[in-house]
């Protein structure tokens, strides 16, 4: 079964380096650069998980994770499980009160990512 992993972040080399980890038939990958939109996003691409990069536009991972957490709330559904990217391992702090299912430390390997998105898609 192929997963739908909805993948937020604004710069090319961070999403690049995504596709590179994730380039397997099992992913089908959706690239977003909006974080005002991306819940919008979410829903009508319907993604299995979401990894988000830490520094996204003017909102921020934490914000835009907490943003999706919460319009899951008011719609009465389930959460998508999120993968941040953090810049540095003191963030994981930040991450654990993001509610993330799983975060990864830039620069991060190819199964890092892989881990952390079968984790976070896996419960």
């Amino acid at each position: 079964m192929t997963s739908r992993i909805m993948v937020i972040a604004d710069e090319p080399w961070t999403r690049n380096e995504v596709h590179a980890a994730l380039a397997e038939p099992d992913y089908t990958l959706i690239d977003h650069d909006d974080p005002a939109t991306s819940g919008d996003v979410l829903r009508s691409e319907q993604a299995d998980a979401v990894v988000i990069d830490l520094q996204v536009g003017s909102m921020g991972g934490m914000a835009i994770a907490r943003d999706l957490h919460q319009q899951a709330a008011m719609a009465k559904r389930e959460s998508v499980p999120v993968v941040l990217l953090l810049d540095r391992k003191a963030d994981s702090f930040l991450a654990k009160r993001s509610g993330v299912a799983a975060w990864v430390t830039k620069p991060f390997t190819a199964h890092d990512i892989r881990i952390a998105v079968e984790s976070a898609i896996s419960g």
